[in-house]
């Protein structure tokens, strides 16, 4: 999506961060940033997911804004 001149942010589990780091790193964008959470999300309660939720927004927000300065023209 950034490459698209679309900010985006990826959120995955815990489990799931190793995978997450090589495949940015497979794609030639090594250093990706992403917002990790607990794992499992499937099987857990509304309030359990209300907290991932609640965990990964700021982090979510952090990854925008970098995202967003980068792709501001430089004056």
């Amino acid at each position: 999506m950034e490459r698209r001149g679309k900010a985006a942010a990826v959120i995955c589990t815990e489990q799931f961060a190793s995978s997450a780091r090589m495949t940015a790193q497979t794609f030639g964008m090594a250093g990706y940033p992403f917002a990790q959470i607990l794992h499992p999300i499937g099987r857990v309660t509304d309030q359990e997911l209300s907290e991932r939720a609640r965990v990964a927004l700021p982090q979510v927000v952090a990854i925008l804004e970098l995202t967003g300065e980068q792709q501001r023209p430089q004056n």
